[in-house]
């Protein structure tokens, strides 16, 4: 199937009882959420080191930053961003023009925070007085040159809003896995320019301010910025862990490029006794792209994400292997399991079991004329051990905290969304589709697939074969 054909099938699918649900990501009609972009960076390490590159690119704002995340707490990286505010203020007081405007867009503080938060979809605005001692942010007299407004926005009881991403003067968008918190995790951030920056500020516009401004969505583009992060001073080596590393990007041409919004929901629709079928899953352009994807792939799929516990996705995942196609999974086995609880009834470890247990069920009961299964590996992420280190800039990632998904190493699928229930059916989240077959293959090869031979230590083991990250098979 063509490129062209395969967006379109999906925009079919997603036409086919679409409703922009009160509280939704976005208010972009579905053929709207197709652009394009150019790829300038990417990068993986630990969120210091993720915050430690935000840095310099935060510091290039001349008018604007919209700064969208889900946790916020304070450590090393809600440092690194009040010294960015701070050297904006000053720079904008300096050159005595207009104050440079910042909103800062969180969804989560505190457990007290969820729960006595506001209902109103207005959300929560943080008064100045409020910035140092509840938030962490410099004093109000130090950030004089900004415009700058904090807002939090929760609902019970699973209504977190996950996305993250920043806007910089509505030309770059980055787009990270991390949050503002101390957790030495493994995660990424992708820095696109283009005409999908403008759908990134429609989105922030349409929930976080509550104006429905329509998008022109004919050929205007948002300007075009040539970046290279190559061209940078990268941070110095004491400021970055050994998960670091800069994925080099062949080319800086347009590509199409997708918006996949997908918005909270109340109801997590749980159905706990057995004899109930498993409910689907929002009719959102994430879940329906990803299904869509799934179904149309023909040789490998990959997914990096913290856990896994959607049904759909296991289940589509199931249908694939017995179509022939490879899968590989990356996750962790221990993470957060007290949230998969309240959230999916389950845990990732029983989740991965479940899928190998019927995979080898599948396995033993085909043959040759009805054709070979797929390859199933599962790694999980455990890093070397090493001594305790208190400083949080200086500590490996110890968890795998990225969420990617790669699809016939032609489709790479980034953004804030997991492959937990939670992501699936409650959560707002918001992803983006590259297709570009030399952008996936830059990534898995100077990115992914070093960090996972380096801190994969748990291979899943299937029909008296090991496979390795580099997807050869050894005997067991």
């Amino acid at each position: 199937m063509t490129l062209a054909r395969s967006i379109h099938a999906w925009l079919d699918e997603l036409a086919t009882g679409y409703d922009p649900v009160a509280g939704a990501a976005s208010t972009l009609p579905p053929d709207s959420l197709v652009s394009s972009s150019s790829v300038t960076s990417f990068v993986i390490g630990t969120g210091t080191d993720i915050f430690s590159l935000l840095q310099p690119e935060l510091e290039t704002a001349e008018e604007e930053i919209i700064f969208v995340t889900c946790f916020w707490a304070k450590s090393s990286s809600l440092r690194k961003l009040c010294d960015s505010l701070k050297a904006l203020s000053t720079k904008a007081l300096q050159r005595g023009s207009k104050k440079i405007k910042v909103r800062i867009c969180f969804s989560s503080l505190s457990l007290l925070q969820k729960l006595f938060h506001t209902r109103s979809p207005l959300g929560r605005v943080y008064p100045p007085s409020t910035w140092v001692k509840k938030l962490g942010l410099p004093k109000p007299e130090d950030l004089t040159g900004l415009d700058i407004t904090v807002k939090s926005k929760f609902l019970l009881p699973f209504g977190v809003m996950h996305p993250k991403f920043i806007i910089i003067d509505k030309k770059i968008v980055l787009i990270p896995s991390c949050n503002v918190s101390w957790e030495p995790w493994f995660e990424g951030c992708v820095k696109l320019s283009g005409s999908i920056v403008l759908r990134f500020h429609h989105f922030w516009q349409s929930f976080w301010e509550g104006e429905s401004q329509s998008l022109n969505t004919g050929d205007e583009e948002s300007p075009r910025v040539v970046f290279d992060i190559r061209d940078q001073t990268p941070p110095s080596i004491g400021s970055v862990t050994s998960s670091f590393r800069i994925v080099s990007i062949d080319s800086y041409e347009p590509i199409p490029t997708i918006l996949l919004p997908s918005g909270h929901h109340i109801n997590p629709h749980f159905r706990p006794w057995p004899w109930q079928s498993v409910p689907p899953p929002p009719h959102t352009p994430l879940n329906t792209f990803l299904l869509h994807m799934f179904s149309k792939a023909r040789k490998e799929i990959y997914i990096q994400t913290p856990n896994i516990t959607s049904p759909s996705v296991l289940n589509a995942l199931l249908d694939c292997l017995k179509g022939g196609v490879n899968v590989k999974i990356l996750t962790n086995d221990r993470l957060m399991v007290l949230e998969q609880l309240v959230t999916a009834g389950t845990t990732t470890s029983r989740c991965i079991k479940r899928l190998i247990r019927h995979y080898e069920k599948e396995t033993q009961s085909m043959d040759e004329e009805t054709g070979l299964p797929g390859q199933l590996g599962v790694f999980y992420w455990q890093p070397e051990r090493s001594p305790h280190i208190t400083n949080d800039e200086l500590c490996t990632a110890q968890r795998s905290h990225l969420k990617i998904t790669i699809v016939d190493m032609e489709v790479t699928i980034l953004g804030s969304g997991n492959m937990d229930r939670a992501s699936w059916f409650t959560s707002q989240e918001l992803g983006v589709a590259l297709f570009s077959a030399d952008f996936a293959r830059n990534i898995w090869v100077e990115g992914i697939l070093p960090s996972m031979i380096k801190n994969c230590r748990y291979r899943y083991t299937s029909n008296g074969f090991v496979m390795d990250p580099l997807g050869n098979n050894q005997e067991n």
